[in-house]
């Protein structure tokens, strides 16, 4: 098992103590979450500290759930590709009867 390292962050003009397998990734992820926090501070500058959480956390899930989806289309066109490749093969491979 893999040891966890302890990162500090900064989000929204606060540190975090975190726990993570990888850095990198959790300081990639700690810039992400601060910019989408930022922007949205940006087009709502009137709102509180937790709505600005609560639409950010909301617009995350959004990009999310948008990726989720291609991926999930991106797999079922390639298995279809696949599927016609695979018969063209068999078509080609089979002996020819004459």
């Amino acid at each position: 098992m893999t040891e966890k390292k302890k990162l500090k962050v900064k989000i929204f003009d606060k540190e975090y103590s975190l726990l993570v397998d990888n850095e990198e990734i959790a300081q990639e992820l700690a810039v992400y979450v601060n910019r989408i926090m930022e922007e949205t501070k940006e087009d709502l500058p009137e709102q509180e500290v937790a709505t600005i959480a609560i639409i950010s956390a909301l617009n995350i899930a959004y990009d999310y759930f948008l990726e989720k989806n291609m991926n999930k289309e991106f797999l079922i066109q390639s298995n279809d590709k696949i599927k016609k490749i695979k018969i063209l093969l068999n078509q080609v491979s089979m002996p020819n009867p004459s």
